[in-house]
């Protein structure tokens, strides 16, 4: 469960940097690389990722292939796992909260 959790993490910080004013192509790799480390990727899997980011940094454009690796990993991950990664609230434990205020003391 930690792993998952971690590569969630890792997840995010990939989405963070391609969707960020800083896309910065080694943060990227870094992300993927991890990513393929923490999943025991085989080493030709490995290799063909760092190519097409090798690919990337040459065309100055991010390789379909690795956002498609990346959006692999985030749909095998386990929705609890994602949603701690990314700090989302469940809509139950969030309407709980809301349900403990009284109206009175507003």
């Amino acid at each position: 469960m930690g792993a998952e959790i971690y590569q969630a993490q890792v997840v995010r910080n990939f989405f963070d940097t391609i969707t960020g004013p800083d896309r910065n192509l080694t943060r990227i790799y870094m992300c993927v690389i991890s990513l393929a480390k923490l999943r025991m990727e085989p080493p030709e899997k490995l290799k063909d990722l760092m190519d097409q980011v090798r690919k990337s940094r040459e065309k100055k454009e991010l390789s379909v292939d690795i956002l498609d690796y990346v959006c692999n990993v985030a749909i095998e991950l386990e929705i609890t796992t994602v949603q701690t990664a990314f700090g989302v609230t469940e809509i139950a434990r969030a309407a709980q909260d809301f349900e403990k205020i009284s109206l009175d003391s507003l």
